[in-house]
């Protein structure tokens, strides 16, 4: 059976810690449990936040784990313990999947896990992760960030979407599915963390009130130009800010807009994909149909199904 071991270091934050156990510990395959999870340290009992936790395992069970999931710490400047670095490095030696949650990017940036890669982070603190380890490609826009081997998650949230997605990868979009609705989260979103980023810096509004146009002006024939209008910059200033501050073009933005309006619609309505399209803003059921394989991974009836929300 799949391991995934959870590093619990002191000043663990509880959410974070909590998620990778909860989600993976719900799923499973043919009524089978898909996971074995194990909670290791270097120490035997720790500190969250107003609690204290007893961690069963130590580091030789986190370094044969086939997942390793570092959850974040309420004090991220604090260097991590040098016994669990260790670990981390021996565990990536070893082939093992690493994620982190939130700010357990900074400990895995620490174990040199992220050098010459792209990773995101809760977003007050990407500009520490980039300043202390220059040789990490920030991402701050993302959700999270799937390097293969090395993943990284935002904010505590942002955790939920990392697990799901490598319970996708392992197991395909209709147990990742059934494990989301366990868990009573979406399956997928795709609106990156930059609608929660302040002072971005997109003329006076921000690029916060673009995005939130966007989101609320989705199901119309909205244009690029439209965007550029409301925000009162050209069309090439907003291309060009787009792509600095949240890695993508208001066109793919507004597509992904529109893929998660579907996403809701087909969640709580009974609304025909023909329906659905057209109160999405993608039009016909085709351009429906590609547009959230893209994006989704699964077509919109497979993704309705999954969910439990099929038509009677």
């Amino acid at each position: 059976m799949h391991t995934v071991a959870v590093l619990a270091l002191d000043g663990v934050l509880a959410f974070d810690l909590g998620t990778p156990l909860e989600v993976f510990g719900r799923t499973t395959v043919g009524g089978a449990p898909a996971y074995e999870l194990v909670v290791a340290g270097p120490r035997r009992t720790v500190a969250a936040g107003p609690v204290s936790l007893s961690v069963p395992h130590g580091l030789d069970r986190l370094v044969v784990a086939d997942t390793v999931v570092v959850p974040g710490r309420a004090d991220p400047g604090v260097p991590p313990d040098p016994r669990a670095v260790r670990a981390l490095q021996e565990a990536a030696r070893r082939g093992a999947r690493i994620a982190s949650i939130c700010v357990g990017a900074l400990d895995l940036a620490a174990a040199g896990l992220l050098d010459g890669l792209r990773a995101t982070t809760h977003w007050r603190a990407a500009a520490a992760l980039a300043t202390r380890f220059p040789a990490v490609d920030v991402d701050a826009g993302s959700l999270f960030v799937d390097n293969g081997q090395v993943l990284t998650s935002a904010g505590a949230a942002a955790g939920l979407d990392l697990c799901l997605h490598m319970i996708a990868r392992d197991h395909g979009g209709a147990v990742a599915a059934e494990a989301a609705r366990t868990a009573v989260v979406p399956l997928t979103r795709e609106a990156g963390q930059a609608q929660y980023i302040r002072d971005d810096g997109l003329g006076s509004g921000g690029l916060t009130a673009t995005l939130q146009w966007i989101e609320e002006h989705a199901a119309q024939p909205v244009t690029v130009a439209d965007i550029a209008r409301v925000s009162a910059v050209s069309a090439r200033t907003l291309n060009r800010r787009f792509a600095d501050e949240v890695g993508t073009t208001p066109s793919a933005w507004l597509t992904r807009s529109r893929v998660r309006l579907a996403q809701r619609l087909l969640e709580t309505t009974d609304w025909s994909v023909e329906r659905v399209a057209a109160a999405s803003g993608l039009g016909s059921a085709t351009n429906l149909r590609a547009r959230f394989a893209a994006v989704v991974g699964t077509s919109p009836t497979r993704y309705r199904t999954a969910l439990g929300t099929a038509p009677h």
